[in-house]
């Protein structure tokens, strides 16, 4: 969906918004940098398989998948990252990268972290990756219907949880270092 399909949907609904143009984002971090808002309010969309089907993350651009509590909370078997060539044909106006969070237009599940419900606003790329859109969170959650999850993301900053405090303990006390085997996390 280029920047304009998705502007023509957002009209059509009677929204609210701005689109910005910014220099290259190639990560939801780079948008808010680029866009100067905080990353709590910059959406990251991520694709996942979820049992066999594409479906749609979306979180703040600061934070992380927790992969373990997102397969709990979910009470599913399997939910991997989808591979990029698996489903760009599913966005075939889109910059590989800035698919916009709206899952529905593409036929795919969405599951929104909590904390962006709590934002006033949110900015995600808007099908491309120097364009973005910023609109009242009220109005994306209104458009899209997401499924909003508790868990199954990290905040930046988060304590580690208490196994892994002792296995990086167990790991610098073989190796030197602290962050041995902690790969990912």
């Amino acid at each position: 969906m280029p920047v304009q399909q998705l502007k023509e949907y957002l009209d059509q609904a009677g929204v609210e918004y701005m689109c910005l143009s910014h220099p290259p984002a190639f990560t939801a971090q780079q948008l808010a940098h680029h866009v100067k808002i905080a990353g709590d309010r910059v959406v990251k969309t991520v694709i996942i398989e979820l049992d066999g089907k594409m479906a749609m993350l979306v979180m703040p651009a600061t934070w992380r998948i927790r992969w373990d509590r997102l397969t709990h909370i979910l009470d599913t078997d399997f939910v991997d990252l989808a591979d990029e060539q698996e489903f760009q044909d599913r966005f075939p106006e889109c910059e590989v990268g800035a698919m916009p969070p709206f899952g529905n237009l593409f036929d795919m599940s969405v599951y929104c972290a909590e904390a962006l419900t709590r934002q006033p606003e949110l900015a995600f790329a808007a099908g491309s990756h120097t364009e973005s859109i910023h609109m009242k969170t009220s109005d994306f959650l209104e458009l899209v219907h997401p499924m909003v999850l508790e868990q199954g993301f990290v905040k930046p900053g988060a304590q580690k949880p208490a196994w892994l405090k002792g296995r990086a303990r167990r790991a610098e006390s073989l190796t030197g270092s602290p962050t041995a085997n902690l790969a990912g996390y």
